[in-house]
């Protein structure tokens, strides 16, 4: 029998533990000592909600899925049915072939094939390194094609500060406009956070604020990092999400229609594109044809804090 999310990778080093899976070259567990980082679910089950998931060729949703790139009106499937949106990429199903593993790394890859609606094939790679800095993830594209390719990356982990609860919890999130989106959580405007529920940059409490929300104008260290934090105010325990420069963008969603699930962990999703990027453009990655700038790598992380 072949478990759902199929063959499991577990890696670890400096109190790190984490299992990748072949479905999706998905993130299944992150563990610190023995506390839960991510929300993930049992070997035994298929990812829900997206859950760890990588969301390659684009993150989060095309309208319609429909758009046009260089002179070519294309038609993806619709796979958010409810909103009639394309959403979360071709990827996040497919079996990726495991490359190489060793104690504390180990990549995958996936040769997503030209197709209806996304015409290139591009091959995908994603490298999990565990250290006593924590995890780091590593993704490149490269086009394969004999044309340019719309590109562009995110990834959906459910980080988690314990057990008690989104409501316990207070969010430290270094973003100076959130995206404005309509029912369809397709993006319509922006507004600054000044003066908002929404002002993360210094920490705040999360109480019961409902969020499924992109952030953007994102402050960065001297090294080019975002640093999103998740703390516990009862304990002090904490988690962190970090992102290079190529990640203009944050989701981050409390997961209230989540049935049993809802509010007991948050997503945070680094992104290097907003909603809807192949059809507005914004944040959109364009790898060259092959041989020509056709390659893109993007690295992002979790860590453990007391």
């Amino acid at each position: 029998m072949v478990a759902p999310s199929g063959e499991q990778y577990q890696v670890s080093a400096g109190g790190y533990r984490a299992v990748v899976t072949e479905c999706g070259g998905g993130l299944r567990l992150l563990e610190y000592d023995g506390r839960a980082l991510v929300q993930g679910y049992d070997e035994t089950e298929p990812a829900s909600a997206g859950r760890g998931q990588l969301l390659v060729p684009w993150p989060n949703r095309i309208e319609d899925g429909a758009y046009t790139f260089a002179d070519r009106d294309l038609q993806l499937p619709i796979s958010e049915v409810a909103r009639c949106n394309a959403s979360h990429g071709l990827a996040r199903w497919a079996a990726w072939t495991l490359e190489e593993q060793t104690g504390q790394s180990v990549s995958l890859r996936y040769r997503l094939m030209a197709q209806s609606g996304y015409p290139w094939t591009v091959d995908l790679h994603v490298l999990y390194d565990v250290s006593a800095d924590g995890l780091t993830v590593t993704v490149t594209a490269s086009n394969l094609s004999d044309s340019p390719a719309p590109y562009a990356l995110g990834a959906h982990p459910y980080l988690v500060a314990g057990d008690d609860g989104v409501d316990a919890w207070e969010l430290t999130l270094p973003a100076g406009t959130r995206v404005l989106t309509d029912k369809r959580k397709i993006p319509f405007g922006r507004e600054h956070v000044d003066g908002t529920a929404y002002d993360f940059r210094v920490a705040r409490p999360l109480k019961d604020l409902q969020l499924d929300d992109a952030f953007t104008d994102l402050t960065r260290g001297q090294d080019g990092r975002v640093e999103v934090r998740l703390r516990n105010s009862r304990n002090g325990a904490a988690v962190l999400v970090w992102m290079d420069d190529a990640h203009g963008w944050v989701q981050v969603y409390s997961g209230d229609d989540l049935a049993d699930q809802a509010r007991r962990s948050l997503a945070i999703e680094p992104m290097t594109a907003p909603a809807n990027a192949f059809r507005t453009g914004e944040g959109l990655i364009v790898l060259g044809p092959a041989g020509r700038d056709d390659t893109h790598s993007c690295s992002w992380g979790i860590g453990a804090q007391p």
